[in-house]
């Protein structure tokens, strides 16, 4: 096998993780932040591309609503075969191919954002943008493999929201040019990534590690897929990270639409809730390895319930000032639960390991295979969720010029994901086992710590 493959890999084993797991594990973070980072950039371009498209383009709102709908469509589907990429071709070679690919959106966008372009065309470019997307499926499924239980939700909150900030960095650099050579200019925006690509394919080759271990396993991913916790996962995913991506790729255009703010004004708001919502993201990882991934979810739901109602009251007065209020803490609260959802899936799948029967290693073995199998469908389906934003924007504004219907309906989702939460996962120990085994003074086992509650 070609490339840096490291043949022993045992986290869960703490001599191995403090002599050597440690070291090698948060270098392969960093760097997999580094590229998942330019992914998320380049996926989320035209939330940039659409505030330099002036009338001189001929395309309405509803038309730019389409555009960005159809990046994240795309970016949600092929974040499938990423996940399976990682154990196919090494975690450290998959990302520099996945970095690699991003040349193409950048490259072809670069050579057609002008006037005069088919808006057949431009809807193939912003199906390319969706390769960025699928960069986050390989990167958590390369990271989970790398941590043990007890730092899965540190780690991974911290891979995701480092990823989600490159949505905030390509909406600053947009801000950066539109205030400085004017909104004729896109292909500076461009111009600036190519370089950055090359670079994150170049640190992945030099710094990154490939795990012999991880395989992929039809048979764990035939049994994600039959599993319930795993669609019931994608669904609240939906709601949080759907959310964020949704509403990061919209801000821009219904700030231009709704509130008639130039390109200039809309670049120098745009920003804000994204990069409060990546920022946040490792927080929510934090409190749920703390207090639980299910009781932050289930109130973090509910802040987004209250907050969409601030939005809704917000479109009615036409208050820009509220709205904005409204929806910066849409961002704050979807980067938060993004970061507890995400935790829930490994404990999800312990539990449901000891309720089998497992214990001790089988256990962990179990909770590894089936959440590492969950965790790029979760991701897909949960993406799909900014699609539906992106298309109840079109619609809402299509039909009535405002997007007051759209955020009612998002209401009406949220409401939906606190019953669903409540109900599977609090309710009642849905997922916890009902005996443990090789308890220890404090009547858990080491594995089974912080993860009894999900």
């Amino acid at each position: 096998m070609g490339g840096r493959w490291i043949e022993r890999w045992e986290p869960e084993d703490e001599t191995f993780w403090r002599e050597q797991g440690e070291r090698i594990a948060r270098r392969n973070l960093l760097f997999s932040v580094f590229s998942e980072h330019i992914g998320f950039s380049v996926w989320s371009l035209w939330s940039v591309m659409v505030l330099f498209m002036g009338p001189e383009y001929g395309i309405d709102p509803a038309g730019k609503f389409f555009l960005i709908a159809t990046a994240t469509f795309v970016g949600a589907l092929i974040r499938v075969p990423y996940t399976f990429a990682v154990a196919r071709f090494g975690g450290r070679n998959w990302t520099i191919v996945s970095a690699l690919l991003l040349l193409l959106p950048t490259g072809v966008a670069y050579a057609v954002m002008e006037p005069g372009t088919s808006y057949g065309t431009f809807l193939l470019v912003a199906a390319l943008t969706g390769v960025g997307g699928g960069n986050f499926a390989s990167s958590m499924t390369n990271i989970n493999a790398f941590f043990p239980l007890r730092k899965k939700g540190w780690a991974l909150g911290l891979n995701a929201g480092g990823g989600n900030i490159g949505v905030p960095v390509v909406q600053l650099v947009g801000l950066l040019v539109i205030g400085t050579a004017g909104a004729l200019h896109p292909r500076i925006v461009l111009g600036v990534y190519v370089p950055l690509v090359v670079v994150a394919a170049v640190c992945a080759a030099l710094f990154m590690d490939n795990l012999a271990p991880v395989k992929n396993d039809t048979g764990a991913a035939k049994e994600a897929v039959r599993a319930g916790h795993t669609w019931i996962m994608a669904f609240l995913y939906i709601g949080t990270f759907g959310s964020f991506i949704g509403y990061s790729f919209a801000f821009g255009l219904v700030l231009q639409t709704q509130f008639g703010r130039t390109p200039l004004q809309a670049a120098s708001l745009t920003f804000i809730g994204p990069l409060l919502g990546s920022l946040i993201r490792p927080l929510g990882g934090s409190l749920a390895d703390k207090h639980g991934g299910a009781r932050i979810t289930l109130w973090n739901f509910g802040g987004m319930a209250v907050a969409t109602g601030v939005v809704v009251y917000a479109s009615v007065i036409e208050s820009l000032t509220v709205f904005l209020v409204g929806f910066i803490a849409l961002f704050v609260l979807s980067g938060l639960g993004n970061g507890s959802t995400y935790k829930m899936i490994p404990a999800i799948f312990l539990a449901q390991g000891h309720r089998k029967g497992l214990s001790g290693e089988q256990a962990e073995a179990y909770g590894r295979r089936l959440s590492g199998a969950a965790m790029g469908l979760i991701g897909a389906v949960g993406a799909l969720g900014g699609l539906g934003i992106n298309l109840a924007f079109r619609q809402s504004f299509q039909t009535a010029g405002t997007g007051t219907a759209a955020f009612v309906a998002f209401l009406l989702f949220y409401a939906a994901c606190i019953v669903v939460t409540w109900a599977v996962y609090l309710r009642r120990p849905a997922v916890v086992p009902d005996t443990v085994e090789g308890a220890d003074a404090e009547g858990e086992t080491t594995s089974q710590r912080g993860y009894a509650e999900v």
